[in-house]
């Protein structure tokens, strides 16, 4: 008999276009022999759509369906709420979510808390992890406790832009130009600028605090930008091999990731030796300091003489034709649809 799976994309935050495509292609592996799919969309002013066609989440149109999908935090009921535009409400029981939502509101915790009121078992990271791991301050802090180098930073309020030459003073007193200044908890690298001056430092902090009220500027790091995936969980948890992002932009934004065709992304890059491994070694680690379960996505830089410096983790990586972390498990023999039914399998185990 085929159990019920509902996949949330869409959402509130900047992210929400990508959080669709991951959608596509995650609909497109799920093996419907097994699995009965729900799509649920959540528009970007936070209503719940039901949809049945993948075309329409293709093409955006389903923002336009008339009927809602809401997920009862009713733990005794583990259902999602389906109304019709007649009126009449169904309760369909859920076996398990894919929550394929990223950034804000959805890949922070929030919905994971939604979840795990409803005792629904769910894919991906559980509240702790997606929220320490959303918020790159709060990051930091954890990996170094661990002791693994990454980027020097200096963390600010937006507050703190009231006085915009004390801040940047501070920032001139730990750090050397250039610099990149980031929203602390944001992503797709959304309202990341490089800063090789004052000037450029000011408007940067401005551009984040647009974004999020907790800002990072860290150290410039030259080197390769890579990205390592993990599954798993505890003394279970895997890595896979190392891809290497040659980005078209001078950074790697979301302009860069998304829009630019000249992006590339390469499996098992030429790296120096030892770094590889390292980088395995050091994801697996941070993924299991903030909690982590069922599937990260964790960056680095790798310097020509070999140092790797940790960047960031991200808890619900992208799942769309041209992202890293599928990418990376098929390349160590793990196939898209294989992946996407191990994934599915670790959420159902959630409260076992």
């Amino acid at each position: 008999m085929k159990k019920n799976i509902a996949v949330i994309f869409g959402g509130q935050s900047t992210e929400h276009e990508v959080s669709c495509k991951s959608a596509c292609t995650v609909i497109s592996l799920i093996d419907r022999s097994l699995w009965n799919i729900i799509p649920i969309g959540i528009t970007k002013d936070g209503r719940w759509l039901n949809t049945e066609k993948l075309e329409a989440i293709k093409d955006g149109s389903w923002v336009d369906s008339e009927i809602s999908a809401e997920i009862s935090p009713d733990a005794g009921k583990q259902c999602v709420i389906i109304t019709e535009p007649d009126g009449e409400v169904t309760d369909v029981h859920l076996d398990v979510v894919w929550p394929v939502l990223h950034g804000k509101l959805g890949e922070d915790g929030t919905i994971q808390g939604l979840l795990e009121m409803a005792r629904i078992p769910y894919v991906g990271c559980g509240v702790l992890a997606s929220a320490v791991s959303m918020d790159k301050f709060f990051t930091k802090i954890i990996v170094d406790r661990l002791g693994i180098r990454q980027a020097k930073f200096v963390g600010i309020h937006d507050y703190e832009l009231q006085d915009m030459g004390q801040v940047i003073a501070e920032v001139e007193r730990e750090l050397s130009y250039p610099v990149f200044i980031k929203p602390s908890n944001a992503g797709s690298s959304c309202g990341v600028s490089k800063a090789v001056n004052a000037a450029q430092l000011a408007s940067g902090l401005r551009l984040a605090a647009s974004v999020d009220s907790k800002i990072l500027v860290e150290e410039f790091i030259r080197g390769h930008e890579v990205e390592c995936a993990v599954f798993g969980s505890g003394s279970e948890t895997r890595a896979s091999g190392v891809g290497e992002i040659l980005a078209a932009a001078e950074f790697y934004d979301y302009d860069a990731k998304y829009n630019n065709p000249d992006s590339q992304t390469v499996v098992d890059p030429e790296l120096p030796e030892g770094a590889a491994e390292k980088i395995r070694e050091d994801a697996c680690r941070i993924f299991n300091a903030v909690d982590g379960y069922g599937l990260s996505r964790v960056d680095f830089f790798v310097t020509d003489s070999g140092e790797v410096i940790f960047n960031e983790i991200n808890t619900m990586p992208g799942f769309t034709s041209i992202s890293m972390y599928p990418m990376l498990w098929e390349a160590a023999g793990v196939p898209k649809k294989e992946l996407v039914q191990k994934l599915i399998e670790n959420g159902m185990k959630r409260y076992q």
